[in-house]
């Protein structure tokens, strides 16, 4: 128990590092994930109104019909496209990518690169 909770609060301490420099507008939103151990979300964030323009997690309908015996990967990159046709219709096409404190691989990088695959510059 001691050492989740070590690991939480280290990756919290690597947030607010990352989130020191990261500041999204609303001609370039911040693009914010979180994972959880079987499930991933994200949002794309204007921090200077405070606002959720779009999210998009592995819990929803659309994506729920689609996961069933894929990898978590594999989820998390149709939660990326998800997300990037839902920004496009909101007319964004330009994020800062906010990795949450997670190391940049697997499914973080999963997401990021099919929202990039979708036309959406990060």
């Amino acid at each position: 128990m001691a050492r989740q909770r070590y690991r939480k609060s280290r990756r919290l301490m690597r947030h607010a590092r990352v989130r020191k420099k990261i500041n999204g507008t609303l001609d370039r939103p911040r693009l914010c994930v979180f994972r959880a151990l079987n499930h991933v979300y994200a949002q794309v964030i204007d921090d200077r109104e405070g606002n959720t323009l779009v999210s998009a997690s592995s819990l929803e309908s659309s994506v729920r019909d689609q996961r069933d015996g894929k990898p978590k990967t594999e989820v998390s990159k149709l939660v990326g496209k998800l997300l990037a046709e839902r920004a496009k219709d909101k007319g964004v096409t330009r994020m800062v990518f906010d990795r949450g404190g997670y190391k940049y691989h697997g499914r973080i990088k999963a997401i990021a690169e099919a929202i990039r695959e979708e036309g959406i510059i990060l």
